[in-house]
């Protein structure tokens, strides 16, 4: 039986460019380093906050391979894998190259809005075709269309190798609904920072975080303590982050780390057309949040 590996503090990586808008791979191994220093249990990489729309297939493949170079089995990498076109995202799983990649992250397809059926027909085809465990995202508010609990588990039934799901619809409701249904060995993870507290507390597994990228020590000691049942310890970080979580996501996403990460001297505060940095005030805020946390 195939056994979720993807658990606690997962990194949506981000891509950091130069201020030509070229890729800074050193910029890749700093905060890849970072992460490993600091608590990350594993890597998600050339996802969403990745900028991968924006970014070359060369681009793509030199940043695969540079990141599973420089984390050398030191923990797994989950790798964005899916779109709205079933058929290529097949052909990419037979002939693509996933050395050294330990699962892929594959989203519901985007734009054309599928119905149940057509969600549970896509997954089934992927992972048929997937040499990988794969973990589910649902993410309705980029997609524009939301995967039900009762599709999420019958995929979970009937797929051995579907393991997990990304669980990015901000609703607790609907992850309660999963976690009551789903069989035994699949397993959620939060893709919502500000919903990762009390989504853990119902019995999700960890998150694929994207404040994790510029505070992954403080992010990670709140899942390890309530993985220990420390719950009030737990929610005072939670509490301490409430304000940060929307404001990083108030300009849009990746633009809101991205300022963090820059005001933290690790990036370029660039991003690709057609996304933009975050507006100097939400800036100023964050900046001020992050001087008053003392971290």
């Amino acid at each position: 039986m195939i056994q979720n590996i993807f658990r606690g503090l997962g990194i949506a990586l981000v891509t950091p460019f130069h201020a030509d808008g070229s890729v800074d791979y050193e910029a890749i191994e700093r905060l890849v380093d970072y992460q490993l220093n600091n608590g990350a249990d594993f890597l998600c990489i050339l996802a969403t906050t990745g900028e991968t729309p924006c970014l070359t297939e060369e681009e793509k493949n030199r940043i695969r391979q540079q990141i599973v170079s420089q984390v050398n089995g030191r923990v797994p990498i989950l790798m964005g894998c899916g779109g709205n076109n079933t058929a290529a995202v097949i052909d990419q799983l037979h002939y693509g190259d996933f050395k050294g990649i330990d699962g892929i992250l594959s989203v519901c397809p985007f734009y054309n809005k599928p119905s149940q059926e057509g969600l549970y027909q896509h997954f089934k085809a992927i992972a048929n075709a997937s040499p990988l465990p794969v973990v589910l995202y649902n993410v309705p508010g980029r997609t524009g269309v939301l995967m039900k609990a009762e599709t999420t588990c019958r995929l979970a039934y009937d797929c051995e190798n579907i393991v997990a799901i990304k669980e990015a619809s901000g609703s607790l409701e609907l992850v309660d609904e999963i976690i009551k249904h789903k069989p035994d060995r699949f397993e959620i993870i939060s893709g919502d920072d500000a919903l990762t507290y009390p989504m853990v507390a119902s019995g999700a597994v960890g998150v694929i975080s994207v404040i994790g990228n510029a505070l992954p020590k403080e992010f990670s000691r709140m899942i390890r303590l309530e993985f220990n049942n420390e719950y009030a310890a737990a929610r005072k970080i939670h509490h301490k982050f409430t304000d940060l979580y929307s404001l990083l996501f108030v300009d849009g996403n990746p633009a809101g780390v991205k300022a963090l990460l820059h005001e933290m001297g690790f990036i370029e505060n660039v991003l690709r057309l057609p996304l933009v940095p975050t507006r100097v005030t939400t800036l100023q805020k964050m900046s001020d949040i992050l001087k008053g946390l003392k971290l």
